[in-house]
């Protein structure tokens, strides 16, 4: 297979996947444990650690791109696109800029992303809304962020070590 056309197919795949996890996390209700609506693990992240880990950040654009624009039309809900995709673009932004400090682990690069993360949503309810109100409700989203972006860190670790022995990820 050409290299092209490798990388288009590279991206397909994780696109799908990350729409998959992003699916499949919305089954699992979080808020039990933390009642913070709408509240979720990130769990597609781990496909944006590995995008920019072992591919490109160009490559990891598109993918989060795609993943935001098609779980807006697949769920129906184009309002959550504003939200999604302002948090997915900050995240990616900070996670861009901290994966290439090399003291910084995919543990704290994690962490970082989920805080941008939901920072950047708290921006686009603030704009959608027309007021400071949802500045209210950062503090305890960065606090979660600190579990949930723990617990990609841990398994984006797990992921880029084991994909990097299996072969030549970057091919």
């Amino acid at each position: 297979m050409s290299s092209p056309l490798r990388r288009l197919t590279r991206c397909a795949v994780l696109t799908a996947l990350a729409l998959a996890l992003s699916v499949a996390e919305g089954l699992v209700p979080l808020t039990i444990l933390f009642p913070l609506p709408g509240l979720r693990l990130g769990l597609a992240n781990l496909v944006t650690v590995y995008a920019l880990c072992c591919l490109s950040g160009r490559e990891a654009l598109l993918i989060l791109l795609a993943r935001c624009f098609l779980g807006a039309l697949l769920g129906g809900n184009l309002m959550a696109l504003a939200f999604s995709l302002t948090g997915g673009l900050l995240a990616l932004a900070v996670m861009a800029l901290l994966v290439r400090v090399p003291w910084l682990s995919l543990f704290g690069v994690s962490i970082a992303g989920a805080a941008a993360h939901n920072t950047g949503q708290i921006l686009a309810a603030m704009a959608v809304l027309e007021t400071r109100a949802p500045l209210a409700y950062l503090p305890p989203l960065l606090l979660c962020s600190l579990i949930t972006g723990a617990v990609t860190g841990g398994a984006s670790i797990l992921l880029v070590h084991r994909l990097s022995v299996v072969g030549d990820i970057k091919s």
